[in-house]
């Protein structure tokens, strides 16, 4: 009983903050999306009202996103030219996202307004491309960002002599950023199966699989969330 008192109370201080709320609504989005892809030819009534709740929840989300410039913004500005970053390469990396996140947050609320008929925007889908587009190039920096520090990390623990000298936290870390590797991996993937057909593997997923891929990157985003919380205890 009191295990399971600890997990929902553990569960709740997550969902109050937006960044767990947020991955709690995306697990919740495509695991119903995967519901609707496994009945899709079972049972297209079942799969047709799965689909309706996993858009509604797709909807919320893009919805409280409409904020997220001003603490973008507040992170770019903190964020400088990366002087505390570890090397050169780390710095382009950080930068150029930046730039990439200050042009992809207005184009993603201009979709918005043109979804939502609140504006008449002329050639909306091709809003949407530039959209994705931009989505890609902003999951593939942070996945390079992640990568290398995960790189720069391993060299250090390479360097050292008695493994038993590292805490458990740093490895732990360690442990918790190759979880991110394969998190932003799937985001990726994800990301390049919303391009318009042709350009890579765009449009070829089925519903089943991005419910699948989404569904995994959700958990393990939910995962590393109570696994840094025990961590920082």
């Amino acid at each position: 009983m009191g295990s399971t008192t600890k997990f929902v109370n553990e569960f709740c201080d997550i969902i109050d903050s937006y960044g767990g709320r947020d991955k709690v609504m995306k697990a919740l989005c495509y695991s119903a999306k995967l519901v609707a892809g496994y009945h899709a030819k079972r049972n297209p009534d079942l799969a047709k009202r799965y689909a309706t709740a996993s858009s509604r929840i797709s909807g919320a989300r893009a919805t409280l996103r409409l904020i997220d410039d001003i603490p973008m913004i507040q992170y770019a500005l903190e964020y400088g030219l990366g002087e505390n970053e570890p090397d050169r390469v780390m710095q382009v990396l950080g930068v150029t996202a930046n730039i990439v996140d200050f042009l992809y947050y207005p184009i993603e609320k201009v979709c918005w307004l043109a979804e939502h008929k609140i504006v008449d925007v002329k050639n909306a889908d091709n809003w949407d491309n530039v959209n994705s587009i931009f989505w890609v190039l902003s999951v593939y920096l942070n996945l390079m960002r992640t990568m290398r520090n995960f790189s720069l990390n391993q060299e250090k623990l390479n360097r050292t002599n008695n493994i038993n000298e590292l805490d458990v936290k740093t490895l732990t870390k360690h442990r918790l950023e190759m979880v991110s590797i394969v998190r932003i991996s799937l985001d990726f993937v994800h990301a390049v199966s919303t391009l318009p057909k042709g350009y890579l593997w765009g449009g070829k997923l089925s519903t089943l699989q991005v419910g699948a891929i989404g569904t995994l990157s959700a958990g393990l985003g939910i995962y590393q969330i109570f696994a840094k919380r025990r961590l920082n205890k």
